[in-house]
């Protein structure tokens, strides 16, 4: 990945079909936070930086190294593969444990402010 012989393309292509679902695995079944969202993006521009020979200290706008190794964000990526899950919960039998999930309903119970 980091051989300056290899286009930028290729380097893209290793990463869309290698890294990145490695990255994203098993995160589609998942609710993600902002932090860790943020945490998978900075994971994701450090790989692709390091990748072309980059370094922050270079001033390479992110934007400018999505572009040259046409990759999309992270974030982007993740979310289609949960809505993508999401749409095999969807097509299920009414007896899947994700739909049967899907229609509870919240008790109206309150926990008490003291410990358990």
């Amino acid at each position: 990945m980091c051989d300056r012989k290899v286009s930028d393309v290729v380097k893209g292509k290793m990463y869309k079909t290698i890294v990145r679902p490695a990255m994203i695995y098993g995160m589609e079944a998942v609710a993600v936070t902002k932090a860790q969202e943020k945490k998978i993006q900075i994971a994701e521009m450090k790989m692709l930086r390091w990748s072309l020979g980059f370094t922050k200290l270079d001033k390479v706008r992110n934007e400018d190294i999505r572009e040259r190794v046409k990759v999309a964000v992270i974030s982007e990526k993740l979310r289609e593969s949960r809505l993508r899950w999401l749409g095999h919960v969807v097509r299920r039998n009414e007896d899947y444990v994700g739909k049967r999930l899907q229609h509870t309903q919240q008790r109206n119970t309150f926990r008490s402010s003291h410990r358990p």
